[in-house]
């Protein structure tokens, strides 16, 4: 999980701890948004897939948090482990925007 080069600490600071606290924060959007409002372009079981990989991509950046403190911020993450992390939160951007838009227009 953790690259074992060297690493530029304060790069890995700045670059990497406000990263996993925006994963933080985009997937408590999601965790919101699927857990309060039934999706209507979703059948219950996507929405309820989606929403199990979300709370495991939440307690994967925990963790993930938690290591990198305890390595006093001196370890990177591996981009393999960073890469499904980024293309979750881009799918629930992509389910959030529809499901404003068709509540805007009032289709939902």
């Amino acid at each position: 999980m953790f690259n074992s080069q060297p690493p530029n600490n304060e790069l890995l600071k700045t670059v990497l701890e406000p990263l996993l606290d925006d994963f933080q924060y985009w997937f408590m959007n999601a965790l919101v948004l699927l857990e309060s409002e039934e999706i209507s372009f979703l059948t219950p079981e996507e929405q309820a897939d989606l929403l199990e990989r979300v709370k495991q991509a939440q307690q994967e950046v925990s963790t993930a948090q938690l290591l990198f403190k305890a390595v006093g911020e001196q370890a990177g993450i591996e981009t393999s482990v960073l890469l499904p992390w980024h293309n979750l939160v881009a799918q629930c951007w992509q389910v959030s925007l529809k499901w404003r838009s068709l509540n805007r227009d009032g289709q939902a």
